[in-house]
């Protein structure tokens, strides 16, 4: 098992669990928990704008610098997409980290999207479907948060008992970067991560885990229930 960088080569044949809890991936399990059934995950915000052309009943999630798109229907916020009537829609969601991320490796065992919200649900469903099938674990930021996450489901999936608080507290360090570094751009430019952080902290409050299907030029995200 490794823990790995967006930009490191992964051997194919290998379970990749791709980590953004900043926001991706707590926001995709936030709609997932709101009734939406499918997530195309993009790899920029042009390809997110392309997708949606070719279906435009989707509805298009994601973020430029941390910040919504003018012609974007939701931002990267799981507090934003906590309110949103979303039973049986499809969304297309394209991000700086996460969704970049998840569309770069071709031939996976299996592709898994993950945030403290599904990380149990994640290790449980490794367990049973791929058992002792290699993991590379990806941290597609460089803040605190993602090597938290990670380094807490490589404890689950070696059978150890991680600390809660532990996982909690390296979000909450990695929120601080974030923070410091926001705190350094123009106004227009910051971003409030403030509504975000309990949904980003709430760990296991998912029951499925994140499911990636390889297209053309994106992944299809779905749940699974775990």
């Amino acid at each position: 098992m490794s823990i790995v960088g967006m930009d490191a080569e992964v051997p194919s044949g290998t379970v990749v669990i791709v980590i953004d809890v900043v926001r991706a991936f707590t926001t995709a399990a936030v709609a997932f928990e709101r009734g939406a059934t499918e997530i195309l995950c993009a790899p920029s915000t042009e390809a997110g704008r392309d997708l949606r052309r070719l279906h435009p009943d989707h509805l298009l999630v994601g973020e430029t610098r941390g910040l919504k798109p003018a012609d974007f229907d939701f931002g990267n916020s799981p507090f934003e997409m906590s309110t949103a009537q979303l039973d049986g829609r499809r969304l297309i969601q394209a991000t700086s980290n996460g969704t970049r991320g998840l569309v770069r490796y071709p031939d996976p065992a299996a592709l898994l999207a993950v945030s403290a919200l599904n990380v149990g649900a994640t290790a449980r469903w490794i367990g049973t479907n791929h058992p002792g099938i290699p993991c590379t674990l990806v941290c597609t930021g460089q803040t605190a948060e993602d090597h938290a996450c990670a380094s807490y489901l490589s404890g689950l999936l070696q059978g150890s008992e991680p600390r809660r608080p532990d996982l909690v507290a390296g979000i909450m360090e990695g929120v601080a970067e974030h923070v410091r570094e926001y705190a350094r751009q123009p106004a227009s430019e910051r971003v409030d991560l403030s509504k975000d952080l309990p949904f980003c902290c709430d760990v296991d409050r998912s029951e499925f885990v994140m499911v990636g299907e390889i297209r053309q030029d994106h992944v299809s995200l779905t749940s699974v229930p775990c």
